[in-house]
């Protein structure tokens, strides 16, 4: 097994900005990850944008993980993370920045689980506006200071979250409930 290469620059930088936080970090591919705690991560976030050595100018994606049945245990039994790819054009650098997540509830439902919340980077990139709302609509991840959380793939009232692991393939009986539409009623 090849000896993970964590000589990325921005850890270094990120490590002396923030000394009593306990970063992990990890890489595969070639690519580098940062798991930052929630507590601080819009702090973190606003330091990797800001500071010059870093300047992670570019938000790239937002996205969720359910790591339900995964086969290694993520840090402090997480089950839920948002990724966020940054690019920092004037260093050519790319890094994944992590916040991990465990429920508190039972996640099959729709009821706003208190666990899962994340500060919003929308601030920060405005790009982040409609992604953050995908991954809150998917994975019922709340972003706290987003301008406008709601729904964006699915209607306001759906039951529930597709994206979770836990959720069936076939639905929970959503397309039973529609009426059908013939084009001589349309």
């Amino acid at each position: 097994m090849a000896t993970p290469n964590l000589d990325h620059p921005t850890l270094e930088l990120v490590k002396k900005q923030f000394p009593g936080v306990k970063f992990l970090a990890s890489e595969f591919r070639g690519q580098t990850s940062l798991v930052v705690p929630v507590p601080q991560f819009h702090n973190v976030m606003a330091f990797l944008r800001d500071d010059g050595a870093c300047a992670y100018n570019f938000l790239s994606d937002v996205t969720g993980v359910d790591y339900l049945n995964y086969p290694a245990a993520q840090p402090g039994g997480a089950r839920f993370a948002v990724v966020y790819s940054l690019i920092s054009h004037k260093h050519d650098r790319r890094l994944f920045v992590r916040a991990l997540l465990t429920p508190s509830l039972d996640t099959s439902g729709i009821d706003e689980d208190p666990a899962l919340h994340v500060a919003s980077v929308c601030d920060l990139w405005p790009g982040a506006e409609w992604p953050e709302r995908e991954v809150f609509d998917m994975f019922g991840i709340r972003f706290d200071g987003h301008p406008d959380l709601r729904r964006i793939l699915t209607w306001e009232s759906y039951p529930a979250h597709p994206l979770r692991k836990d959720y069936p393939l076939r639905g929970r009986g959503e397309r039973e409930q529609f009426q059908v539409v013939g084009r001589d009623s349309a």
